[in-house]
């Protein structure tokens, strides 16, 4: 599909679903506004969808703790929200994408979820595992990517690779790309990364239901070929860096992909958890995490 027609196709979309699929009726909004520091317009604009999207990751770190603490993970909405936003903590693609879609859905923005295969050109493919959405706000198509760990820091437009090329935002730069794969169109997320353009994935117009998302988590969070069952992944998206925790190698990747890693102790690692990355856990939570697998 070519982005001049999803404006329009978003709309049609929107307009046919009588029933709240995605149960975005049920957002707290204040209290969600309230978790990641927005009190800016609300109104259907791209500064509106900016803002909340920067808040978003400014507040809401990337993690899948709970694949350790509990063997699984909750993607019902109301998990969702009783865990960020009522008990402080993060999530990963399911979680964020569902919670930060509904939120918009709620203001009135039309949203798609988009099941994605991640990975580099030139891999055998591999399963959907990640969910990111696609938004119309104001009179632009946007990839809004905010559960992808080092997301993008911005939404992307989806319109602009036709006339403007690579986005560059906060010195990070991207580019939003249509392809065929295996005789199938398809949009690819690529990051221009020490010199070379890298896909960090891709995604087709499939629609997406809930009980996809099911499925996909139940693979990502409990199968043992996943990266995600192995280590715990704790990601920060700041404008100016990505901070991240792969079982204990932390590391601090800059515009360009310019990387500091060093190793952490326990102690290091959850002290990290409590302050640097602001997860609120217990200390039995804690004593587990320190006691999960640190390579794999």
């Amino acid at each position: 599909m070519l982005p001049e027609d999803q404006g329009q196709d978003l709309q049609d979309l929107s307009s046919e679903r009588a029933v709240d699929e995605w149960s975005s009726a049920t957002v707290n909004l204040d209290a969600y506004l309230r978790r990641i520091g927005y009190s800016g317009p609300l109104e259907l604009t791209e500064a509106t969808l900016t803002g909340l999207y920067r808040r978003h990751l400014a507040a809401v770190p990337f993690e899948n703790l709970d694949i350790f603490l509990h063997g699984h993970v909750d993607v019902d909405l109301e998990s969702i929200q009783q865990k960020i936003v009522g008990r402080g903590r993060g999530g990963y693609c399911y979680e964020q994408a569902q919670l930060f879609g509904a939120l918009l859905e709620r203001l009135g923005f039309s949203v798609d979820r988009l099941l994605a295969r991640v990975g580099p050109d030139g891999e055998p493919a591999k399963a959907r595992t990640h969910l990111t959405l696609r938004v119309q706000a104001g009179t632009g198509v946007w990839l809004a990517d905010v559960g992808f760990g080092s997301s993008p820091p911005a939404p992307l437009s989806l319109r602009r690779y036709r006339s403007g090329g690579p986005q560059q935002v906060d010195g990070w730069i991207y580019e939003l790309t249509p392809d065929q794969e295996n005789g199938d169109e398809v949009w690819k997320l690529r990051e221009y990364q020490a010199g070379q353009w890298v896909t960090l994935h891709r995604w087709d117009d499939a629609p997406v239901h809930p009980i996809d998302v099911v499925l996909s988590n139940h693979y990502t969070s409990t199968h043992p070929d996943s990266w995600f069952t192995r280590l715990p992944i704790i990601t920060r998206r700041d404008p100016d860096a990505i901070r991240s925790i792969v079982g204990r190698s932390y590391t601090i990747t800059r515009p360009g992909h310019v990387k500091e890693r060093r190793e952490l102790t326990d102690a290091e690692f959850a002290q990290a958890l409590t302050t640097e990355f602001a997860l609120t856990l217990t200390p039995e939570e804690l004593e587990i995490l320190v006691a999960a697998p640190t390579s794999h």
